[in-house]
């Protein structure tokens, strides 16, 4: 392959034969009926997949993404490839691209091509570039040739064209080392420690000065958007200074699609910011809309450099590259049986020389190369739950989540998630013990489920299995390294070697521990041949599960409630208690100790052996001593009664048929309570903002206390305020609401033949929501062949390989093609203009009607609660539809079931019509066909 003009190679019109660079690889893009080959002298191939796959094993083909096209041939082992997904992550490290053809050259910035055959050709041009690229970082990027040497002597395909790129094709000059570039540690800055913050001054934004800085913001060249400067006026009163102790500002904000809230929350928190020198952390619901907020703030922090000194955002520690698992594979790339780890840890090298804060999950680590390289080789070198040694790591100064956390004290703006936020505030604060004073939850329609996730409790077989690794590490060195699995005995040797009685202490835990499940628990509830009290428990909790939950035999996850509770259930509760209880006593005994010699020590103890014991003293309250308290809770109530504010039921979790978990669960009945107290009642003030905050808008009193009641406000002291901005967008023009009258939902041919036709008449750019994940499946099983027969390209959440953020980019990127998913996917898409222009919803999604969802619905007021949650499911499916001024979309459900009281969910203005199929698919291709005016 040579760097050769990146426009040679046009596809001529009309010709089976396409003019290449010298004596190129084949290339390949498989389809699920057919797949197209491109010769390496230019001649096109149609094959089936069984004829592509016979080939691939004579002749590796050029492809874009790999693992999708060994899917789509069969091909589970995977085959021989150059992939040119691999090439762009190691010559644009910490830059994301959509993985498909179109994708690639828009991130190239080549033309977008149309047929199959264009396509081709693209990815001979993206090669090209990407090789002309790295000839010009050959004398800039001296780490790049040491891993591209090691790569290629693993048998990386890429190997001998990169190192010809980078100049190391002729033999001159000395050879770089075997491993050189790996050790990316060397390259990494350290942080360092900070004064004191001073305490955050309290003074307050006006509602003009937030309408006077969203227009700096927008600058002058920027559509007028009235509603925008009214919603940023609204919820300037968050930053007021706090009247009362436990009272805080809290305005509930509704702003409809099109309004921009995103600027307008961000223009007041960072005047605030900056007047109160404190930062405010902007929530949102995932990490990958993390990632979008983050975008947004280039706006205001148009410079690389300020924006990274100002803007910071925070995870969990499971999101970050962990120096030291990775340190510990290094030295494996040059063993005898380092082919695949080489290649893997050379692209992880290349990203992390590169990446803006070391997180792979949603930040600049693209998604695919996860699929690609595997997640044992990617995302298992992130830190498992609580396995950091803290500053007996010799990373502990280059530490990516250490730079984060002290970075965050001194941001204006700190961009989390729910799931974080919350968490900190249930224990006590962040790693540093420190609480904002100040909040932005975005998508605050998410709250309740956010805190419904972060105040609960699970006595379950996994749980009870990590919570052993945490305290007595690898038990077994098969599967990998043990090392990277420390016990706590191990994570704690240096502090406590001196002192017999810590040294007692951890023993007594080394020794308590073994009463939780271990490797292999499940085979033994299966064989009826538990070990030790957690697992004889677990024995029985699967025994009363199966015994007394409804349809046992369809293989689905299965529960039932605690009581009349069995005999041999309560005789194994009060045994595991009791045990449970004797692990207990030393966890909290040396968590004692600790703070003794903190006190003891405190004119001795250096700054390094201090955070230490911190670090440890924390980790033991929140992964042990808080966890093994709830479990002893747990298990006393199944023997008297549980406490009122609770629901408790034992379930057993399965996939296709196969438990994979069994348990005892604990949830709040109303998890805004310690929402409300753990979060809201310590901030000074807070904004929960949404385009679906609200139930049923213009239904008055009534309409803002489902909200109050979903956000925690109504546990407040004082009332909060109420803020609503409506939509700019004429939704009775611009879309168009039928549901289906004629079809049989149970029917799984019906349903798959009504999205067929839908997702043809729309032309593509078609979204397809399921309730229920096997009916996803039964329907793409039916509609794939047919859909890419016309040209429609079919994508799909759990059958695509690919994690939601990177399938979302792909149907973006490709702005006829399809996508099958569930609610994840409902709350991730956000594709303006064309390619999102049809919603098919399966079913009316009703709550699901599990035990839990059973006293919340007792709690809340029983059918309302239920058609409450519905219409905001069915308003935020909708809500994807029209982004912009000029979409337009057509949403359709398939359930002739939805009742007229559910309406309230569209706009005003949008009538909801029952129609048949042929009806609806006759005013889509109508209502959808380019050129076509909006009109009422």
């Amino acid at each position: 392959m040579t760097a050769s003009d990146p426009e040679s190679g046009l596809f001529p019109e009309g010709s089976p034969r396409i003019d290449l660079p010298d004596q190129p690889p084949p290339v390949m893009l498989a389809g699920v009926t057919r797949v197209l080959w491109l010769t390496s002298d230019g001649e096109v191939d149609w094959l089936s997949p069984q004829e592509a796959a016979r080939r691939v094993k004579d002749e590796a083909p050029l492809v874009c993404h790999a693992r999708a096209a060994g899917r789509r041939l069969r091909l589970d082992a995977g085959f021989r490839a150059y992939d040119v997904l691999e090439l762009y992550a190691f010559t644009r490290p910490a830059s994301f691209c959509a993985p498909t053809p179109r994708g690639m050259a828009q991130a190239l910035g080549l033309p977008q091509p149309e047929s199959l055959e264009e396509q081709a050709v693209t990815l001979h041009r993206c090669t090209d570039l990407l090789l002309r690229e790295l000839e010009a970082l050959s004398r800039e990027d001296a780490a790049a040739a040491g891993i591209a040497y090691t790569m290629a002597r693993a048998g990386w395909l890429w190997g001998p064209w990169v190192m010809q790129a980078l100049g190391l094709h002729d033999g001159s000059g000395t050879p770089p080392r075997l491993g050189q570039g790996y050790r990316i540690w060397e390259k990494l800055g350290e942080w360092s420690e900070h004064a004191p913050e001073p305490q955050p001054s309290s003074a307050p934004v006006e509602a003009g000065e937030a309408r006077a800085r969203l227009a700096e913001l927008l600058g002058d060249e920027s559509e007028e958007r009235p509603q925008q400067a009214d919603y940023a006026s609204a919820v300037s009163t968050a930053f007021q200074p706090r009247a009362d102790e436990g009272a805080p500002n809290l305005v509930l904000a509704e702003a409809g699609t099109g309004v921009g809230k995103t600027l307008g929350y961000i223009a007041p928190a960072s005047l605030w910011s900056e007047k109160n020198e404190a930062p405010v952390w902007l929530s949102t619901f995932t990490r990958n809309l993390q990632h979008q907020l983050d975008g947004e703030l280039d706006r205001l922090y148009p410079q690389a450099a300020e924006k990274r000194q100002r803007v910071v955002v925070r995870k969990g520690r499971e999101n970050y590259l962990c120096l030291l698992n990775y340190a510990e594979r290094v030295p494996s790339v040059g063993g005898a049986q380092a082919s695949d780890q080489a290649i893997a840890l050379g692209l992880v090298a290349r990203w992390a020389a590169r990446t803006r804060s070391g997180d792979m999950v949603g930040g600049d680590f693209p998604g695919w190369l996860v699929d690609l390289l595997g997640r044992a080789r990617t995302l298992g070198l992130a830190d498992r739950r609580g396995e950091c040694i803290h500053s007996a790591c010799e990373f502990y100064r280059k530490c990516y989540i250490e730079k984060s956390i002290r970075r965050a004290r001194r941001a204006n703006l700190v961009v989390a998630n729910h799931a974080l936020v919350l968490i900190q505030a249930a224990m006590g604060g962040a790693e540093d013990g420190h609480l904002p004073l100040r909040y932005v939850f975005d998508e605050g329609h998410h709250l309740f489920d956010a805190a419904d996730a972060a105040f609960s409790a699970h006595l379950s077989g996994q749980e009870g299995l990590e919570l052993r690794r945490w305290l007595l590490g690898a038990e077994s060195r098969r599967g990998g390294s043990a090392s990277r699995l420390r016990g706590l005995k191990r994570r704690l040797e240096e502090l406590v070697a001196q002192d017999e009685q810590m040294s007692d202490a951890v023993h007594a835990i080394v020794r308590a521990a073994v009463v939780l499940p271990g490797e292999g628990w499940h085979a033994r509830l299966n064989d009826s041949q538990p070990q030790g009290p957690c697992e004889a428990f677990l024995l029985q909790v699967r025994r009363q599960v199966y015994a007394r939950a409804p349809r046992a035999a369809e293989g689905y996850s299965l529960e039932a409630e605690v009581k009349p509770a069995n005999e041999e259930l309560l005789s194994g509760a009060a045994e595991l208690d009791r045990a449970l209880e004797k692990l207990l006593g030393p966890l909290e005994e040396l968590k004692r100790l600790l703070a003794r010699r903190l006190d003891a020590e405190a004119a001795q103890l250096d700054s390094d052996t201090r955070r230490r014991i911190e670090a440890a003293q924390r980790s033991l309250e929140r992964r042990a001593i808080v966890q093994v308290t709830a479990w002893r809770s747990m298990l006393s109530a199944l023997a008297e009664e549980t406490p009122e504010q609770y629901v408790d039921w034992l379930a057993v979790d399965r996939i296709e048929g196969r438990d994979i978990d069994v348990g005892l669960h604990r949830h709040w009945v109303d998890p805004t309570i310690p929402l409300a107290q753990t979060v809201f009642e310590p901030a000074h003030g807070a904004l929960v903002t949404s385009a679906t905050l609200t139930d049923r808008p213009g239904e008055g009193e009534g309409d803002w206390q489902a909200a109050e009641a979903r956000t925690g406000a109504a546990h407040l002291l004082s009332a909060p305020t109420r803020a609503r901005v409506p939509s700019p967008f004429d939704y009775a023009s611009q879309t168009r609401v039928f549901i289906i009258t004629d079809l049989a939902r149970e029917n799984p041919d019906q349903i798959a033949a009504a999205v067929r036709e839908l997702f043809l008449a729309s032309g593509g750019g078609a979204l397809g929501l399921f309730t229920a994940i096997n009916r996803l499946k039964a329907v793409h099983g039916r509609i794939v062949r047919p859909l890419e027969e016309a040209g429609l390209e079919l994508l799909a959440q759990h059958l695509d390989g690919v994690d939601v953020s990177t399938l979302i980019e792909m149907f973006r990127a490709e702005p006829d093609s399809c996508l099958l998913g569930t609610d994840a996917v409902r709350d991730g898409v956000d594709v303006p203009g064309r390619a999102l222009r049809l919603i098919a919803f399966d079913r009316v999604p009703w709550p699901r009607p599990d035990l839990r969802h059973k006293a919340r619905r007792e709690h809340f007021g029983k059918r309302q609660y239920d058609e409450m949650l519905t219409r905001l499911r069915l308003r935020q499916a909708f809500g994807r539809l029209v982004r912009r001024a000029d979409d337009r979309g057509v949403f359709v459900l398939l359930d002739s079931r939805m009742p007229s009281r559910l309406y309230g969910a569209f706009p005003e203005g949008v009538e909801p019509r029952r129609v048949g199929l042929a009806e609806a698919l006759a005013e889509t291709r109508d209502f959808l066909a380019p050129g076509n005016k909006l009109v009422r």
